[in-house]
């Protein structure tokens, strides 16, 4: 049985879980109001203050689908609770990064500065070298944090580029010369 999906989900005061037919599932708390289409295979019962997943039967992709069910549904009463944040560090000389409304302007060594603007629903905000990324839905959170990071992706030898704050770059050693 999976581990993950058999956890119930407690379900915080001040927060509504509707589950409506085809596994439409909508999550309101003080934060915002969350929506999502689940597996339809999945049964979702709530029962007092809790969700609880199940499976029809034990067959592989039915495994895989009950955990993740789960967890989405976890995840979006994380959300609207507590929220989720990521956060970026731009390094190098001359790299810089600074907000103007909804617009991040973001300086990395480019002829031109890369202009972003916040998607709706996330917030980003600029502390020195740093870029916090915020908003209810952990998966477009993520996604926006990953744009920002492509733009420049921290490189090897200096470390120079846009990493999140917890990455470890593997460092190269760089040319040595002749003796």
């Amino acid at each position: 049985m999976s581990r993950i999906g058999r956890m119930p989900i407690a379900i915080p005061a001040g927060v509504t879980v509707e589950i409506a037919e085809n596994n439409h599932v909508t999550v309101k708390g003080p934060k915002g109001t969350l929506e999502r289409v689940l597996p339809a295979e999945m049964e979702i019962k709530k029962e007092g203050e809790e969700i609880i997943v199940s499976r029809p039967n034990d067959l592989k992709k039915m495994k895989s689908l009950h955990g993740l069910t789960r967890t989405l549904i976890n995840n979006m009463v994380i959300g609207v609770t507590a929220g989720y944040t990521k956060e970026l560090e731009v390094n190098g000389v001359g790299y810089r990064a600074s907000k103007a409304g909804k617009v991040l302007t973001l300086n990395l060594g480019y002829s031109h500065p890369v202009e972003m603007e916040d998607p709706e629903g996330l917030e980003s905000k600029v502390d020195g070298n740093k870029i916090i990324v915020s908003g209810i839905d952990k998966e477009r959170v993520g996604q926006y944090a990953a744009e920002i990071r492509d733009k420049r992706r921290p490189e090897p030898y200096k470390g120079k580029g846009i990493k999140y704050a917890d990455e470890v770059i593997r460092r190269k050693v760089g040319k040595t010369g002749k003796k």
